[in-house]
């Protein structure tokens, strides 16, 4: 109670997270090149499949929504760190900060359906090739995504429903944009449940999707076994661009989980390291993944530099 009646009217926060950054100019615009390379990788990505009516199939549409919800991922963030950094912008107001929460979140938990939706997509791909085309057309992959993000919305939702009644007791942010965390920690009340109750929707979430995904691959190297040499060499090149996005993007939550659970304690500058690692480095490398190993789209590239 007592902390409650010494709480204030928030009307902006605070980004606190780089006051002890060395250099901090440096550091702006090396996050500033890599956004900017994530945004044009992946938009070239989006504007290549949705033009190229050859490329309009169930596979490259799932390499769309991955590029959007890359751009949607890097841009939650990107911009508040790099104003911060280079322009020395340190705050944001509250309805900004809020809805950075949310699409900051909404581009985590989307980017783990996006690939477990892939995952399944190669699974079909591989075990079923004559009845790919039944199970997935155009249409189904549509309208699965679109579940996919309505579903993910529903997830985080409960973000700002818990956070937006807090009392808030100042409005210094100790990290180094509005995430959940640096926004419970702003406010006037015991942190633990809050904490505890979004730790258990991201195992759950963490969980399931990273399963499905191994539970996926175990089935196509059970599948695989009946299959030649040159066609289990088709089936790795065909696999390895998902499993090389996969990896970029859960090693950084795994290590940060590990290293949390065994008893290491971050500074405040080893985890906002890797938060800006977990952020913009597989929505660098998933495009230029899919570009180099995808036939269709390598193809279209060379064509369009040729023709200039």
């Amino acid at each position: 109670m007592p902390l409650w009646n010494v709480s204030t009217k928030v009307t902006e926060f605070v980004i606190g997270g780089f006051d002890t950054t060395e250099r901090p100019m440096v550091l702006g615009v090396v996050i500033l090149v890599v956004y900017v390379l994530v945004m044009v990788a992946n938009t070239v990505n989006i504007i290549f499949i949705i033009y190229d009516k050859r490329l309009h199939k169930p596979m490259y549409l799932l390499i769309c929504n991955l590029a959007v919800v890359d751009v949607l991922y890097s841009s939650s963030a990107s911009p508040t760190v790099i104003g911060v950094l280079v322009a020395g912008v340190k705050t944001i107001s509250y309805v900004p900060c809020m809805f950075q929460m949310f699409v900051f979140h909404l581009g985590g938990v989307m980017e783990m359906f996006a690939l477990s939706v892939m995952a399944f997509d190669r699974l079909i791909a591989i075990s079923c090739p004559l009845k790919y085309h039944q199970f997935l057309t155009n249409v189904r992959t549509v309208v699965l995504t679109y579940l996919l993000w309505i579903v993910a919305c529903a997830f985080v939702a409960v973000m700002p429903a818990t956070v937006i009644p807090l009392p808030y007791c100042h409005s210094r942010l100790k990290y180094i944009f509005c995430d959940y965390a640096a926004i419970v920690r702003a406010s006037c009340v015991n942190p633990g449940y809050y904490f505890s109750m979004i730790s258990i929707i991201s195992f759950f979430l963490l969980f399931f999707t990273f399963s499905f995904i191994c539970l996926s691959y175990l089935w196509i190297i059970f599948a695989a076994k009946s299959f030649s040499k040159n066609d289990k060499k088709k089936m790795f090149s065909t696999c390895l661009s998902h499993l090389i996005v996969v990896t970029c993007y859960y090693c950084p939550l795994f290590i940060r989980i590990v290293l949390t659970r065994i008893g290491v304690v971050l500074t405040l500058e080893e985890r906002h390291g890797l938060m800006i690692g977990a952020i913009l480095g597989p929505s660098l490398v998933n495009p230029f993944v899919y570009c180099l190993r995808t036939k269709e789209i390598r193809n279209r590239m060379f064509k369009i530099f040729q023709k200039t």
